[in-house]
């Protein structure tokens, strides 16, 4: 049985009061793919957040390999292997395109795993290699992504966490994009993904949750809940 690398466990958080997490347990084991899907307002991105740190949970346990870190601070829990990319990028306009991805680079101290990592990003993003000397606001939304993507896997992360990476994209993009999020799979890299297109999120991952309302309401293989009637009904209109 594979290892389970990070889960939450009945984890609530709450906005000014309001709950938007109710009771979320979720579990990802190392190399899969898993995503979570769900309408606007469920509390997808909150899940990331909480587990990030970056929005603490007043109730439930976040574990990574088995350690509780919802007390962590997110720089701690970066530092332990989870990385977030959160969908607004975050890119520094005015740098480069490398100077954006090496600032992902900010827990090393090794210069060659600093150059290693870059070499590894490059290889797995050529376009950006071709591109590293130009300023991130010459570059399409869909190499943006990959710039904040690449950020990300800078510090060869156990667990990468994508929220909603094809967000706002033109739908060729929208298609490079999980393009990418398909090859980060193929590497082995243990990814959990928010995404709102949900048949081809679905469709690459190993396992899906879905949640409403800040519940997760149905969970299985990628493959079983797109052949879910309540699934289908749901989110594809069928």
């Amino acid at each position: 049985m594979q290892q389970t690398i990070l889960e939450t466990d009945k984890i609530h958080v709450r906005y000014s009061g309001l709950p938007v997490l109710q009771g979320v347990s979720i579990r990802i084991t190392a190399g899969e793919t898993v995503c979570v899907v769900g309408s606007n307002g469920a509390g997808k991105s909150t899940l990331l957040r909480a587990i990030m740190g970056a929005q603490r949970a007043f109730d439930g346990r976040i574990l990574f390999r088995g350690k509780e870190i919802q007390r962590s601070p997110t720089e701690e829990i970066v530092r332990m292997g989870v990385v977030y990319v959160p969908e607004e990028k975050m890119l520094f306009k005015p740098l480069s395109v490398e100077e954006n991805i090496l600032l992902g680079a900010y827990v090393l101290k090794d210069k060659d795993q600093v150059q290693g990592n870059l070499d590894f990003v490059y290889r797995l993003f050529p376009r950006l290699r071709e591109r590293a000397d130009q300023a991130a606001s010459t570059l399409s939304g869909g190499e943006q992504q990959m710039v904040a993507i690449g950020r990300g896997l800078m510090s060869r992360p156990e667990v990468l966490m994508l929220d909603e990476p094809s967000l706002g994209l033109a739908p060729l993009l929208v298609d490079e994009v999980l393009a990418t999020v398909r090859r980060l799979k193929e590497e082995g890299i243990t990814i959990l993904l928010v995404e709102q297109n949900v048949r081809e999120a679905l469709d690459l991952a190993d396992r899906g949750y879905v949640m409403q309302t800040g519940r997760i309401v149905e969970e299985g293989s990628g493959r079983e809940l797109l052949e879910s009637n309540r699934f289908q009904k749901a989110f594809l209109g069928i």
